[in-house]
């Protein structure tokens, strides 16, 4: 089962924080702050990819809230390195500008199959918004660990694996 959250304020009208509160395991244990411990590519081959747009050791934070809303923030940790790096389109995910990427929208956890689904209202690169995006998450010993398959900038599929921490 999709649980959904509600997305406009027609729908959120009169609706008390109780009311808006996730149901489910997985949804409730999203609600928070997480920092980027690591995010790692492995090739077909099961080989680790450098993923030069945000690099190997990007920064980033990651909110969720019981009223169904999130936001992302990337940024790689030398963005002096970026300045060349060209936009590109990847399969299943955002583009990264300048070394930087940031989105926000709302989000609905199917709890059977793990996979959240987040709905791109606004965008760092404008070609996304309105995207919807699919992550499969658990939460496992403290830890969010998000996984998805996408391209490389030179358009090599691969498995993305994201470790993250609760920041406060």
């Amino acid at each position: 089962m999709i649980h959904t959250f509600c997305t406009k304020r027609s729908e959120c009208a009169g609706r008390s924080e109780v009311t808006l509160t996730v149901v489910g395991a997985l949804a409730r244990d999203l609600v928070g702050t997480w920092r980027l411990l690591s995010r790692i590519d492995r090739d077909r081959s099961g080989a680790l990819v450098d993923e030069r747009t945000l690099g190997s050791d990007p920064m980033a934070l990651l909110f969720f809230d019981a009223a169904g809303n999130f936001a992302a923030q990337f940024m790689m940790r030398d963005r002096s390195a970026a300045a060349a790096a060209p936009e590109f389109t990847a399969q299943n995910n955002t583009t990264a500008v300048d070394g930087y990427d940031a989105y926000f929208g709302t989000y609905e956890v199917d709890e059977a199959s793990g996979d959240v689904h987040t709905h791109l209202v606004a965008a760092l690169s404008h070609s996304h918004v309105g995207a919807t995006l699919i992550r499969n998450m658990k939460v496992d010993d403290g830890k969010l660990i998000i996984r998805l398959a996408t391209t490389t900038p030179d358009g090599v599929p691969v498995n993305r694996m994201l470790t993250w921490e609760r920041a406060g």
